[in-house]
């Protein structure tokens, strides 16, 4: 702000000079030589003021030196960190590479949004209020004409922002959506490849990009339009200024350096609005494309913790489901008043049918998403009630899908647990058998594994898992097809450090392979939502039901569907 009074003050005070240099030369009768003494401090002062105006906008640029990166900074880290306290369900639902883009879109348009406000903005307003006064003194007509066009002029340019922040919110999701779809297609890469699909691809997303076009075309139309209106406008004031000048000098009203100070000071005015015309549509420009990122933290977080929600505190493991309701669809309930304990401590396998619930079920003890009605319990805690971060701080889950962030195997297995010495992720990766495979890397546990750990075979990034999950130490485990990716020898080895990791802790199992169940203490069947039996593997055998069934098919050769929740 104060750069913009300085520079309208600067924008006003030149031309004056400028004024009364000419009106002192033209109306200088003494002896010519003695001229340059004669205007010598109005000359210095013509000069001192274009240094002002060099030192001022050198301080106003050390200020946006200090100030732009810490804007970006903070805009960048906390859209994230509130990006990434939305629910399982958010992520589902929304493009990685379209959230992506929203928060950069953000972080460069805030600056910008910043600087329009104060280099045209504040300076256009400063800029027309100091010119007014100084008009006024030479003559009033020309400070009205200044004055009313200047009113009537921003008061339009808003309006038609307005519509131009629309079309920018528009092109703004549109730009999005493209750089999920590329996002997208890039990242599934293998699938273009294996089936042959390229030409396909590059058709699917030109739909996109075709949008985009279309709706960028439809805004720059509008704001051709806009800026005749601008160019038209100031055409006339410009005219009208011109007649009232040549009206006033041939009635000897004004000086000659009146004449040269309103017509200067209009013309360098209207060049300052004119830029400022057009940063009026490019404010509502980069307003549009904040509208459309802040979409990320104006929706509200789903699944939040309670008002000074306390820690969880695990000091067995016992969990239960005390009449829990949920589902994914409303009316379409997957659980309806489950009732079920699993004991401290004990080994609990879960089986059934793609769909039948079994991922959903250790879902919710994570949290990731909320249950209608009923209570999840951990050693009589209602999940519900503690923080998320305690609550998955104490659960080690190894998903059969693992993927891993694009960093070295050191930096991602050791997000286990971040304070974990390099020592203890090597004991960790010896244990679960991935030791044997880093160390031959060239890199070793330094090596990058690739964007979501494409570098590594489906094995290798199971063993990671393992161990990430083994150097977590938590007292609750949840294993979901955790050896599905490995070869037989390597999954007998890693069983039997499973199974040491098993000991004490309470473990819930999601298998294919029943028999892999066969050394649980308990396996629960489930069906539709619903658990059809509970029991230990051979009393389940014995009663000849749905698990017996399960078994005899395996046996049999014909497997199951492979889960795929």
């Amino acid at each position: 702000m104060l750069v913009a009074v300085l520079w309208a003050i600067h924008t006003s005070l030149t031309p004056y000079v400028l004024k009364l240099l000419i009106d002192a030369v033209t109306n200088y009768h003494g002896d010519i030589n003695q001229l340059g003494n004669a205007v010598f401090w109005l000359a210095v002062s013509y000069v001192l003021l274009s240094l002002m105006l060099g030192i001022t906008f050198r301080f106003y640029d050390y200020f946006i030196l200090k100030l732009m990166p810490n804007v970006k900074h903070d805009i960048q880290q906390q859209m994230l960190f509130y990006l990434e306290g939305h629910s399982h369900s958010y992520f589902q639902n929304n493009f990685a590479g379209s959230l992506s883009n929203k928060i950069a879109d953000m972080t460069r348009s805030v600056p910008e949004i910043l600087s329009l406000l104060t280099d045209s903005g504040l300076a256009a307003i400063f800029g027309i209020m100091v010119a007014s006064i100084t008009m006024y003194f030479v003559q009033p007509i020309f400070a009205v004409i200044l004055i009313i066009w200047a009113v009537i002029y921003f008061y339009v340019s808003w309006r038609l922002s307005f519509k131009g922040r629309e079309y920018a919110t528009i092109l703004a999701e549109a730009k999005s959506t493209l750089s999920g779809k590329q996002v997208d297609s890039v990242s599934n890469i293998i699938n273009i490849r294996l089936f042959a699909k390229r030409e396909f691809e590059v058709s699917y997303i030109k739909k996109y990009i075709d949008d985009v076009v279309k709706k960028d075309r439809h805004i720059q139309w509008y704001l051709l339009k806009v800026r005749i209106f601008q160019f038209l406008s100031m055409s006339a004031v410009l005219t009208a200024m011109l007649y009232f000048l040549i009206e006033e000098r041939s009635q000897h009203t004004i000086t000659v350096g009146d004449f040269a100070l309103i017509l200067g000071l209009s013309t360098r005015l209207l060049d300052t609005l004119w830029n400022a015309g057009n940063n009026f549509v490019r404010f509502a420009q980069e307003v549009g494309s904040c509208a459309q990122a802040l979409t990320i933290i104006t929706a509200q977080h789903e699944i939040v913790d309670s008002h000074d929600a306390p820690p969880l505190v695990v000091k067995q493991g016992n969990i239960e489901f005390d009449n829990v309701t949920f589902y994914y669809q409303r009316n379409n309930n997957l659980f309806k008043n489950k009732r079920v304990e699993i004991e401290a401590g004990s080994k609990v396998g879960l089986v059934g049918f793609s769909g039948s619930g079994k991922t959903t079920f250790v879902n919710l003890i994570l949290r990731f998403f909320d249950i209608e009605s009923g209570r999840i319990l951990i050693d009589g805690q209602d999940i519900s009630m503690v923080t998320q971060n305690s609550l998955r701080e104490q659960i080690a889950m190894i998903p059969q899908d693992t993927s891993l962030f694009h960093r070295s195997l050191m930096e991602n297995i050791r997000y286990g647990r971040l304070d974990a010495t390099d020592d203890e992720v090597v004991e960790a990766s010896k244990r679960a058998h991935c030791h044997e495979f880093i160390s031959i890397l060239p890199e070793g546990y330094n090596a990058l594994v690739g964007e979501r750990g494409i570098k590594l075979s489906g094995g290798q990034r199971q063993r990671i898992a393992i161990a990430r999950a083994m150097l977590k130490n938590a007292p609750i485990l949840i294993l979901d097809e955790a050896t599905s990716a490995l070869d037989s020898v390597t999954e007998k080895l890693i069983q039997e450090s499973l199974a040491l990791l098993m000991e004490g802790r309470t473990t819930i199992v999601i298998a294919h392979r029943l028999s892999t169940l066969s050394e649980m203490d308990r396996i629960l069947v489930f069906d539709k939502g619903q658990i059809m039996e509970d029991g230990a593997h051979d009393e389940l055998l014995a009663n000849g039901g749905h698990y017996a069934h399960l078994w005899a098919m395996q046996a049999g050769g014909f497997l199951p569907e492979q889960e795929n929740e």
